[in-house]
This record gives structure tokens, sequence and C-alpha cells, in this order.
């Protein structure tokens, strides 16, 4: 295999591409396919998405050796997500490392047969594809390659969800990070606690813009997902060998599970009864009380995630997030319930009685086989050792957790918050934060300087997060994720080299061709000039904030 000078625009970048000294594959109504044992995943994927998109049957073929084939095989000498596609006169062929390898080699298929190929429905059925003939070999950088999606703030349908799976799935992402929970709604039916849902999933109006914004949209906003919802999405994901990891908010951010239960709050210091789902974005001082019927409460809740999202759905299904973020301390100061129960457990003070709440919530979680990871603010007062930690914070957090000995998932704010705004300018709708282009994502690096390679080996990986309070819908969050999403993706995937010597221009280059990907797929990314006149927000409040991020 002789290495050519052509670069195929396929994202995330392979490892390796090469020519072939043979003839050219051909795809068209002829075409078979041949599934080996452990590739199903891929063959039902390649016949209800590929074959209909573009009108192929794909028959079932003879045996491997058939003519004018795809064959899909496992190979055990690679590592479980690696590919190696093979495209000749002969036919396709994906070896992969296990099932999932073998799926990642078939998005790759996917990309070298145009954008025809990212089609619902075919525009020209049966018409034969060629690919010239090649190799690819590939494999992902890191196992952990994850998307937040906040459906707390703002309510993605069940629909909207799916699809999102369908896209990161094109681009090799592995993990949703399904934010559920938090002040301003909460998302997950929790049969034995029905008020969660019919009090706590819907609020009466919604700040638009920023939270220093006078202007609300004075109509209710909600919605939830039945269990049977969940269960059809970590179905739909798994098919797609992406992990589906929920987040259930504790002990801050959790104003609407107490405006739907007030005993859940510390109600010595507050009229929880009064209070009701938060319609403001920002840090809610309402939190969980520290009590043993809290503790409770919050076992049931899980226990029915549990039962929704089981661990044998993916490699990372065995995480909960329990979020641990934002939790201010100034009503356990206050309150005389809380402070008793700092002296009765000899904890040190608000951060340590935190850290009690994360550390009952590992034990319990442990014990069903199940793995805990939190925001980095779950270091503070002290971590329990299987714990794991999303830093988002910076850097500081997670070089702090990898040191002591804690798998890491690196998701900080300065590089990889896609709400922050894309570009300087009064077009970009409702400017949030610091500018992080699209060539800033792609020089993010994961791993930190300064990590021997003993703690860099619990970066897991990394994960870009879409925070949606001022994402109101589809179009808004499309706009925010990509094409920023896309680098992301590589950044993730790829064996890219330091930062600085990245090939943006490269990368740049390919996106011209995946920009006609993304448009089949009906994304309304950010076009690289600026905004459409539809995708501005003229007159709602943003907070732009001037220069560089501050690195942590």
């Amino acid at each position: 295999m002789a290495q050519d000078e052509f670069t195929d625009d396929v994202i995330p970048a392979p490892r390796v591409t090469a020519a072939l000294n043979d003839g050219t594959a051909v795809l068209d109504a002829d075409t078979t396919l041949w599934a080996g044992p452990g590739t199903a995943t891929a063959e039902r994927w390649l016949r209800g998405t590929l074959g209909a998109a573009l009108g192929l049957p794909l028959a079932p073929a003879a045996s491997a050796q058939a003519p004018n084939c795809v064959r899909l095989r496992v190979d055990d000498t690679l590592e479980p997500e690696e590919y190696r596609l093979f495209a000749a006169e002969a036919g396709v062929e994906i070896a992969g490392g296990g099932a999932a390898g073998v799926f990642w080699g078939a998005q790759t298929l996917r990309q070298l047969l145009g954008p025809d190929a990212f089609r619902r429905a075919p525009v020209r059925p049966g018409a034969a594809r060629t690919i010239p003939p090649r190799a690819i070999g590939d494999a992902p950088r890191f196992r952990w390659r994850g998307l937040l999606l906040d459906v707390a703030r703002h309510f993605l349908p069940k629909d909207g969800v799916l699809r999102y799976l369908d896209l990161m799935a094109a681009h090799k992402l592995n993990v949703l990070h399904l934010h559920l929970t938090d002040d301003q709604g909460w998302r997950v039916e929790i049969k034995r606690y029905p008020k969660l849902t019919e009090i706590g999933s819907w609020r009466a109006r919604t700040k638009l813009g920023h939270r220093l914004s006078s202007q609300w949209e004075e109509k209710p906003h909600g919605g939830h997902y039945t269990q049977d919802d969940l269960r059809e999405i970590v179905a739909y994901a798994a098919e797609r060998h992406i992990s589906v990891v929920p987040e259930i908010d504790l002990p801050g951010h959790s104003q609407a599970a107490i405006a739907a239960y007030p005993e859940l709050g510390n109600t010595d210091v507050v009229d929880t009864s009064a209070l009701t789902v938060w319609d403001d974005w920002g840090i809610n001082p309402n939190v969980l009380a520290p009590t043993e019927d809290v503790l409770r409460f919050y076992e049931g809740v899980l226990e029915e995630v549990l039962d929704v999202f089981p661990a044998d759905a993916g490699e990372f299904a065995p995480f909960v997030h329990i979020g641990g973020d934002e939790c201010p301390k100034d009503q356990w100061r206050a309150s005389a319930t809380a402070q008793a129960r700092i002296r009765e457990l000899g904890v040190a003070g608000e951060d340590g009685l935190q850290a009690w709440f994360i550390g009952h919530f590992d034990a319990w979680l442990a014990a069903r086989g199940r793995r805990l990871i939190g925001w980095d603010e779950i270091l503070e007062g002290g971590l329990a050792k299987g714990a794991a930690v999303s830093s988002w914070r910076g850097y500081a957090g997670g070089i702090a957790a990898a040191r002591a000995g804690h798998d890491v998932v690196m998701c900080p704010e300065q590089y990889v918050y896609l709400d922050h705004r894309q570009a300087p300018g009064e077009d970009e709708p409702v400017p949030i934060g610091f500018v992080r282009t699209l060539e800033d994502v792609y020089r993010f690096e994961p791993v930190p300087a300064g990590l021997d390679a003993e703690a860099a080996a619990h970066v897991l990986g990394a994960q870009a997060n879409v925070w949606s309070e001022v994402l109101e819908n589809q179009a808004r969050v499309d706009y925010q994720a990509f094409p920023r999403l896309a680098a992301f993706a590589e950044v993730a995937w790829s064996a890219l080299p330091a930062p600085g010597e990245r090939d943006f221009a490269g990368f740049e280059r390919r996106m011209t061709a995946h920009y006609h990907r993304l448009d089949a797929l009906g994304v309304g990314y950010r076009p690289p000039a600026g905004p459409h006149p539809w995708q501005r927000r003229p007159g709602i409040l943003g907070r732009p904030l001037d220069g560089p991020p501050p690195q942590r």
C-alpha cells in the first residue's frame, strides 16, 4: 500500500489514506452486502440509511467472495473502534476490531459516496456511485468523544434528540450527555414522583436573551420525556455505538424539583412552597436540603433512571452524571438543619456537606455497578475514589483529578462551550461569552501540558457542551453547534499534531465538501461568511465578553 498524494475530504481525518493499484469500486443496483458475525449494527445501518439514501437495495450476498459486494467483518487483531476500509474493483471491504469499528468504517464509506448519501431518500435512484481505489486505516485517539445537549433550559423534543444521535454518528462521536434536570425544568418521567413532570417540567415564561435582559417571552415553556421515550433514545443510540449518560443535577440547580416537592428545599430558611420553576438564567440560590429524606427521594429517582438507562447499553453507559456544580452555600449557612447535619457528620463546613452529598451517591451508584461523574466542583471537600470528573472551568480541575487518579473528561468552557459566540460583531445571534471560532475549537487540546503519562492516561477524552439558555429551538442549536462540532469531532478522533502545528487551512478545505453533507442533512449551521438574515436575533440582549478567555 503506497502512500498517495491525494487527501480525501473525510471528517474526522483518517490516520492513513493511500491509493491502491486496482480498479474503481462501483456501488450500483447490483451491489450486494455480506455481513460477517458481529457486524449486525453496521449491516442494518447500511441498508436502512445508506441504501435508502441512494436507492440501493444492498441485497444479501451469497458469499464473502461475491463480486461487486460490500463486505463487513470483524478482525480481532484491531482495536475495538479501529477499522480498515478497502475500495477496489472487487468491491468494498470494511474490517473493524469490533462492531463499533465496522460501524465507524461505514460512516467513512458514506462520506466517500458524496452528499447524496446523507439524504433520507434518493434524488438519483439507483445511480452508480464510484470510489477510486484506496485503502483507509483509522482509529480514534480518545475513547470518550462526547456531546452535551442541555434539554432542561429549553426542551428538545424526542425527534430532535434522535436527529442529533444521527449527526453524532456521522461525526464518529460516541457519548451523548443528556442534561435532564435543572432549575428551569425537569425532563425525565419519574413514576413514583409524578409532580416532577406535572409541575417541574413547565415554567410560566422565559427570559429572552441573557439574564440581564429585561425582555420575557410570556408563554409557558416545557415538556418531558416519558421513560419509554428515553428507552427509545438509548436503544437508538446503542445501534449507533453511542452511550447515553443521563444527568440528574444535585444538590444545586434543583429549583424545578423543589417547586414540585417543596419539602426538598431548605424549608427553615425559605418558603419553598412559594417557589415555581425558574424562568431566569444564572446561579440559583435554592438548593436541596441535606437531609435523609432528600437522600431517599433522590435514591428513588435514580432507581428509575438506572432502569431506563441500562449499564450494558454502551461502553460508557455505566456512568451517571449528578452535576454537583454551582451550588451556593448561603441557605446551608443560614439553616439550623444544615448546621446540625454538619456537626453530626463532623465534616468541614458547607464544602464538606456538599462532599458528603456527592460521596453518598457515589457509594450508592457503585453498589449498583455504576460510576458517578460530576462537574469539577465535586473535587471541593474531597472526592470519592471511584468518581470521574467533567472539567469545565478550564483545565485545573481536570489536572488535579487526573493527578489524584480520577478519570477525567475535558470540556473546558474556554474552548468547547458551543453556546459561546462564534465571531465578533453585531450580527451574531444573542452573543454569549468569548469568541470561540472554528479555528479556536480546532486547536483545542484535551490533554493539558504538564501531565505525566500516568495522569494523562486518566483523560478518557473530551466533550463539547451545548447549553441552551439562549437556544430556544433546534435551529438555534444547529447554528451554535455547527460547524464547530465537526472541528471538535476531529480533535477527539484524529491523531492531530500539537495545536499550533495543526493544518487548519487543510481542515477548512475539507469543510468545503462537508458543508454539502450538512446541507443534505438539513443542518442549519453558521455559514463561513456569517449568519443568514433569518439566523440573527436583533434586539435580544446577549453578554459578549471581549478578549481571549482566561486560561485556568
